[in-house]
């Protein structure tokens, strides 16, 4: 017999036991939906997760770390005066932690601008951005707060500053634009972005602070005893002395550097817990946007005690010398694809910078779930299992049905292959049948799953919607030949019985 003749009698058989075939046919319609449904949402877990992560740039963008000088002044004044050996064992767990965290922050090689250049020039780099981050008491519309600044270069590609809500991007390095957030607006009492886009943004400082970085080589060159002597009495860093008459209530012995409000970001990504903004990429937020150069320009004149101290140290040891600057702390790395991260992150490391991100977290988010789905999988699997006994009771039934029907086959020249063929075929239509209905039906599920859960949790809650399943065509796909293959293999022992037949017997049988 030919496969087209083996397939009609397979299918004839079939339609003579409909209601047992249907039965059957059910069991494997539920086991393959079980699977496809089951598996379709951890991929869809999955998918929304890694692209939660895309979507915010924590695949895409990296932290390289510069060296730590208030570290870099410990080790080598420490092991100048022999006090380093030995002396991590007296330390306890929470500073042996500590020091793991400022090592892991700090790299062999100063972050400075020549160093920045040559990481811009690695291959697959997008762009990189400097890390300059300080916290200043501002004044804007007439109210003061204290908010934090981050310098930025310009021109900037950073995903972070291709939408505003109203203005644009800073224009130049060398200006006093400034760019802000929407929570700064609210803040600050303005009515809306539009209104704040050219507002002037005062930032304060004690008037002292101002000529600081002047007379820096002039103080270092005096007694600490003739420096007391000469410097006015301070509380925090605020004149204790009289302010001059005729001085606005707050504005005495301040002075400010002026910025004008030229772009409003808009705040495309929702509060995190506890309120937190949360913004794409790593790069570290800021309140309020200004060019790098006057940020580093900022941060020179009115660095704090402790800045200044691990400066005039890292000098007087000849760690830095007078003519070297400390560099940058951090900056931000991208990659134009997450593929070439890796080679990126191994080229930083071979010249001696520690990096961070969460680019070693997508292997593992792909791993875990991966579990996830084998683990979904199984438990939908254990219906088809069960759906294959109903399979193999079914096949061991129309054997006991059609033994005379079979022994009659085999006196008139039926090979023993050809009727496991025909018993195959049947249980092959079977799980074809079954799989095809089973993907259908999980769809169904998918599609009824996703409307309920936006009917009854996100809208009520403003939340968008959200696809929690994801059934790409291979899912399906392996589903159906999965149920085909396991509708085969129940039919293995049938399909031998009714070729071990004797056809002398057969013919007997009632």
């Amino acid at each position: 017999m030919g496969f087209l003749d083996i397939l009609r009698l397979a299918v004839r058989n079939l339609r003579e036991a409909k209601l047992r075939a249907g039965l059957t046919t059910m069991g494997v319609i539920v086991g393959v939906a079980m699977i496809v449904t089951m598996v379709s949402f951890g991929l869809g877990l999955q998918r929304n997760t890694v692209e939660r992560f895309k979507t915010l740039d924590l695949f895409n963008e990296i932290q390289v770390y510069g060296r730590d000088l208030n570290r870099l002044v410990e080790v080598q004044l420490n092991r100048a005066a022999g006090a380093e050996p030995n002396a991590e064992g007296n330390k306890n767990t929470e500073a042996k932690k500590r020091d793991s965290d400022r090592n892991r922050r700090s790299s062999d090689r100063a972050l400075t601008d020549v160093a920045i250049e040559e990481i811009a020039a690695l291959p697959g780099v997008a762009y990189i951005e400097p890390t300059v981050r300080f916290t200043v008491y501002l004044r804007a519309n007439e109210r003061v707060q204290q908010s934090s600044v981050g310098g930025v270069r310009v021109p900037n590609s950073a995903s972070r500053f291709q939408n505003f809500a109203a203005g644009k991007m800073i224009a130049a390095n060398a200006t006093d634009e400034a760019v802000v957030d929407e929570a700064f607006v609210s803040e600050h009492g303005f009515k809306g972005p539009a209104e704040a886009v050219g507002q002037r943004i005062e930032f304060l400082a004690p008037e002292r602070a101002a000529s600081k970085k002047e007379g820096t080589e002039e103080r270092s060159a005096k007694g600490s005893a003739e420096i007391e002597s000469e410097e006015p009495l301070t509380f925090f860093g605020l004149p204790l002395e009289e302010t001059e008459e005729g001085n606005e209530p707050g504005r005495g012995g301040l002075t400010a550097r002026t910025f004008r409000i030229v772009g409003v970001l808009k705040d495309e990504v929702e509060r995190g817990a506890g309120g937190n903004r949360r913004f794409r990429g790593v790069m570290p937020a800021a309140d309020i946007y200004i060019p790098l150069a006057e940020a580093n320009s900022w941060r020179e004149s009115h660095q704090g005690m402790m800045e200044q101290v691990a400066l005039r140290l890292a000098r007087q040891s000849g760690l830095l010398a007078a003519e070297e600057t400390e560099g940058y702390q951090a900056a931000t790395v991208r990659v134009h694809d997450p593929a070439a991260m890796k080679g990126v992150v191994e080229s930083l490391r071979e010249r001696g910078f520690n990096v961070f991100g969460l680019f070693t977290e997508l292997d593992e988010i792909r791993t875990f779930f991966l579990i996830v789905n084998a683990a979904l999988g199984l438990l939908g699997g254990i219906s088809l299992l069960v759906a294959s006994f109903g399979i193999a009771n079914t096949m061991i039934m129309s054997i006991l049905e059609r033994t005379r029907e079979i022994g009659i086959m085999k006196a008139i020249g039926a090979e023993d292959l050809e009727i496991k063929l025909i018993f195959f075929v049947e249980a092959a239509v079977i799980g074809l049948t079954g799989g095809v209905l089973g993907a259908l039906a999980a769809w169904g599920i998918d599609g009824v799953a996703n409307r309920l859960v936006y009917k009854f949790l996100l809208e009520p809650r403003g939340e968008p919607f959200i696809n929690f399943f994801s059934l790409p065509p291979y899912l399906w796909l392996s589903a159906i030949l999965f149920a085909m293959i396991v509708s085969v293999i129940a039919a293995l022992y049938p399909a031998a019985r009714a070729a071990r037949i004797d056809p002398v017997k057969a013919l007997r049988h009632d």
